[in-house]
């Protein structure tokens, strides 16, 4: 009977852990599903919204470039390809200097140097898009118009903008993913008589290379996402000139300006395509960085 009670008494607390176990893994799992929940719904929401303006103009509405609310003709080619040009530009500045800023602050910068600078860093990321915005309206701008550009507001100008606003984020990624780069590897290095330079080329940046892309492309979605820095710097024109310093536009800043004053069924309908088939390209640059970093992971 005592024993019968031991028994007893010893399978109940492991009983109570695993009820407790499935309970935290239902909670968990739920958490999990409203995410993905709400974005379904969100897409739903976007296509059901949107289906005139497929029915009417089809596929062809990405790759036609007539934007006419007047006569409910509608082309996003422009807005595609001021969001593309602008993010790559601002990617091609920003990612050298974050990279850069980053070896320093991990390779050469003092502890306390490294520190401040740190916090500056992300301070920046903290500033709002509308006040760097600002910015680029009363500084960026009649520095451009100084460097030539016709207008000053243009494809070139709003990269510089984007890529102020993603240079935290490369910066910050890329450093604290040097910073676990395992240290006898790079005294091995050092022993053999390497540089600095030999060591940063050889050790570090090989090891953080899917941490660095990574951060290019979380700093891409950024980017493509960005609303109103873009809309105050852009230009907002909407036609394809292969000259960066002409005027642009880009989908979110579309989205921005005419929302509010859409008067038709079928503009409203156009604007919230193009909302849909932004979120299309950000599901498609994440999937793409999700897929190069496994790669690279596994070829590791």
């Amino acid at each position: 009977m005592n024993a019968a009670v031991a028994d007893r008494v010893r399978k109940v607390p492991g009983s109570r852990e695993r009820a407790g176990d499935r309970l935290f893994r239902l909670i968990i799992t739920a958490f999990a599903g409203i995410i993905l929940f709400a974005a379904a719904a969100l897409a739903w929401q976007l296509t059901r919204e949107s289906l005139g303006t497929w029915k009417a103009f089809g596929a062809s509405f990405l790759w036609t470039s007539t934007w006419d609310p007047v006569n409910d003709v509608f082309g996003a080619l422009p807005f595609l390809y001021g969001t593309a040009v602008s993010s790559i530009l601002a990617l091609l500045i920003a990612v050298p200097l974050g990279v850069g800023a980053a070896v320093f602050l991990t390779e050469l910068a003092p502890k306390n140097v490294a520190e401040g600078l740190m916090f500056a860093i992300e301070l920046l990321a903290a500033v709002p898009s509308v006040i760097l915005g600002l910015m680029g309206i009363f500084i960026l701008v009649p520095a451009m118009r100084w460097a030539g550009a016709p207008y000053g507001v243009g494809m070139l100008t709003a990269g510089l903008i984007l890529a102020l606003m993603i240079l935290p984020y490369i910066t910050t990624i890329t450093r604290e993913v040097l910073l676990t780069v395992p240290r006898p590897l790079k005294e091995a290095m050092y022993a053999l008589g390497a540089t600095r330079w030999e060591v940063v080329r050889g050790v570090s940046l090989p090891f953080a290379r899917s941490g660095i892309i990574g951060a290019v492309f979380l700093s891409l979605g950024r980017a493509l996402g960005e609303t109103m820095a873009v809309t105050m710097v852009i230009g907002n024109t909407p036609r394809i000139d292969f000259n960066v310093l002409q005027p642009g536009y880009s989908m979110a800043a579309v989205i921005a300006n005419e929302l509010a004053e859409a008067a038709s069924d079928a503009h409203l309908s156009a604007l919230v395509a193009i909302g849909l088939a932004l979120m299309g390209v950000t599901v498609v640059v994440n999937g793409a960085a999700r897929l190069m970093i496994y790669r690279l992971g596994k070829r590791a």
